[in-house]
């Protein structure tokens, strides 16, 4: 059978390439082709397009990009026409992938929707849309089959599947210590767009603590040109790339921008502050049409306020280091947070997420 898959993000990547792995397994003559990443041609696929020409973030950035975004579009339509895929499955990413979606229905296609748009945070009337061109969802956080149940669509919660990419990482073997020094990790983004706002701030924070080494994620969207002048005034700071996993095993504490990385940073038990500064059109827009009450997937999914976020106006550099200071020495700040954690990992499921929802899936594909 023939799988089309479209991520347009490092998570989607790395959700992506679990998956395929999945799916080969219980599809020995799976064909796969895929719009993602490195992560995701590694697992056996054939990539059309790297995610890092994908990534736009922010309605001024999204406007500026309108052009390349319309052209992408139909890019991928040409290909999944020639291609003549049995099944396609999208991955999160909603902005182009509910646009294939409606399109490929329109086909005859059979479409998947693996990882669900956070419309029950923002754009809640897309449910309609998705609805009417999306064959099956499947739903990884707890909370969203009963949202998807008030609008009447029955989609299958599968858990998440960073549960089983955690635990993979913690039974491999270590990496070397980055540094005899305790370590803070830095993970800023993958966005250019975001990056610029947020890591002077972050990075200021290796000023006030000269006994640690503040170890920054660099992801594989960014280039050495483009971090090097953040990180270069700062003697205690140093870089990796591909090692995010790895460094926040080392990690006594991290300062994380928002997105999936403040849940993985939770996963591995690691105390956090989560760091938001977005350009102030597109804050002006985000504030005014978003309705969740939280901006981290850990606050969202406890409900309460796990982690402290520093949104825009707020994330200054004292307020950074006032949150700093308080997850590396309060020692009952940090207890809580990891009491917390626990049940983090208790209400995410037991970490079958990919093999469930490559099941879905083929089971779909073959008429199951």
């Amino acid at each position: 059978m023939k799988y089309y898959l479209i991520a347009g993000e490092a998570s989607g990547d790395l959700h992506g390439s679990n998956l395929i792995r999945q799916i080969r397994q219980l599809d020995t003559a799976a064909d796969i082709r895929c719009w993602g990443g490195d992560l995701m041609e590694e697992a056996g696929a054939t990539v059309v397009k790297h995610y890092r020409d994908l990534a736009f973030m922010g309605f001024i950035e999204v406007v500026m990009n309108l052009r390349t975004i319309l052209k992408n579009l139909e890019i991928c339509k040409q290909d999944i026409s020639a291609w003549k895929p049995d099944v396609l499955v999208l991955i999160d990413y909603p902005g182009f992938n509910i646009r294939i979606a409606e399109w490929a229905k329109q086909q005859g296609i059979k479409v998947v929707y693996y990882i669900s748009p956070q419309v029950w945070a923002w754009k809640e009337g897309r449910v309609k849309k998705i609805r009417a061109a999306v064959d099956k969802m499947l739903v990884i956080l707890p909370f969203e089959q009963e949202f998807y149940r008030k609008w009447n669509y029955a989609v299958e919660y599968v858990g998440h599947p960073l549960i089983e990419a955690v635990k993979a990482a913690q039974d491999a073997p270590r990496a070397p210590r980055f540094s005899d020094k305790p370590v803070i990790a830095l993970l800023p983004g993958s966005r250019k767009q975001e990056v610029k706002e947020k890591l002077p701030v972050m990075l200021s924070m290796a000023r006030y603590f000269p006994e640690y080494q503040f170890v920054m994620a660099q992801a594989p969207s960014l280039d050495d040109a483009f971090i090097q002048p953040f990180t270069a005034a700062y003697p205690n700071v140093s870089v990796v790339k591909g090692m995010t996993y790895q460094l926040l095993l080392q990690a006594e504490a991290a300062l994380v921008t928002s997105g999936t990385a403040t849940l993985e940073t939770a996963l591995f038990g690691v105390p956090e502050v989560v760091c938001y500064k977005g350009s102030p059109v597109s804050y002006f827009f985000a504030k005014r049409l978003i309705k969740v009450k939280y901006i981290s997937l850990v606050n969202l999914i406890m409900d309460k306020p796990v982690v402290t976020e520093l949104i825009q106006h707020d994330l200054t550099e004292a307020n950074l280091l006032k949150e700093l200071t308080l997850i590396l020495k309060d020692e009952q700040r940090k207890q809580q947070m990891k009491a917390d954690y626990a049940q983090l990992w208790t209400m995410l499921g037991e970490g079958n997420a990919s093999r469930k929802a490559a099941a879905a899936i083929v089971a779909m594909v073959k008429g199951a």
